[in-house]
């Protein structure tokens, strides 16, 4: 059994497709199906069902697959560890971030450290906070920027507390509350919201403070992305509770404080079984010990968003 008849297997399971899967793994499709084959034969099960339309996994294929996955990680992270022994980084670094991150400069981190690392693949995923704390348990990502509420406390990973600050009302400038600096929940409650889905972290901020005052409201538009959000509020469909940090760049919407403003805590998570040698690098350029483990301390490259 081979890494490369794995990684064979590995492409044409995540791309239906032999010929695709080929080309990804830059080999003409006969040699591909030849060590399929041949793998299939020393394991004595076929791993995939093909039919002229579809190529899915058997039984045995569902099996092998994670299986094979970990293997290709553990040789990847073996040939890691080596060359960070002998003082180079190399290897494969992915992330994890709410869209609305405002406690780090993500950006130039990246930026920064693909200039410091540059034999290091940097792959970046946007996505929910409890979506991203699993990817990160299951090993997918490296390391995640998360945005929950004050008493959410992720299991299963390693973290850090990165700022703590509030969020704010965010509505069109033809809306009547665009003239206003501030405004109270109990006002807010009698509006039109654009939130995000029901039972995200990121929802779970505003109803907790809604329920906390005994209030109801309306979430007529549940929206997956911050941006789109943004685009209803700007159409006057409704309005918005955003992190400050983040509404204080937005353009074409009216910003006002909040007052019995829900909090919002921004974590840093990581793999709690070792990051890999370019994860620790990562977590080092942002102040973070790795081998801390958990911590309520603030990473030293990141700001309060406290507003």
């Amino acid at each position: 059994m081979e890494l490369q008849q794995m990684r064979y297997v590995v492409a044409v399971a995540e791309l239906g497709s032999f010929t695709r899967a080929a080309k990804r793994c830059l080999v003409v499709q006969s040699a591909l199906s030849h060590q399929i084959a041949r793998l299939e034969k020393e394991l004595g099960a076929r791993l995939f069902d093909r039919t002229s339309r579809r190529v899915r996994l058997t039984p045995a294929g569902e099996a092998f697959l994670p299986q094979a996955r970990q293997a290709l990680d553990a040789a990847e992270r073996a040939r890691s560890e080596v060359a960070a022994a002998v003082g180079e980084i190399r290897g494969r670094l992915a992330v994890g971030a709410i869209p609305t991150i405002g406690s780090v400069d993500l950006p130039a981190e990246l930026r920064a450290f693909r200039h410091r690392h540059p034999n290091v693949g940097v792959a970046l995923r946007e996505g929910a906070s409890k979506d991203l704390v699993q990817e990160v348990r299951d090993g997918t990502l490296d390391v995640a920027f998360l945005g929950v509420p004050p008493s959410y406390r992720p299991t299963g990973v390693s973290q850090r507390e990165l700022a703590t600050g509030e969020l704010v009302a965010v509505v069109a400038p033809a809306h009547p509350l665009a003239g206003e600096a501030d405004v109270g929940l109990d006002r807010l409650a009698r509006e039109t919201f654009v939130d995000h889905p029901a039972g995200t972290a990121a929802r779970a901020q505003s109803d907790e403070a809604f329920a906390a005052m005994g209030l109801t409201r309306e979430v007529a538009f549940e929206v997956g992305g911050t941006d789109f959000i943004v685009r209803l509020v700007r159409s006057g469909l409704g309005v918005a509770m955003l992190p400050a940090a983040f509404a204080e760049g937005l353009t074409g919407v009216h910003v006002l404080r909040v007052r019995e403003a829900p909090a919002r805590t921004e974590r840093l998570v990581w793999s709690r079984s070792g990051p890999t040698p370019a994860a620790t690098a990562f977590l080092t350029g942002l102040g973070v010990d790795a081998a801390a483990g958990n911590g309520g301390s603030t990473a030293t490259s990141a700001r309060n968003t406290t507003r």
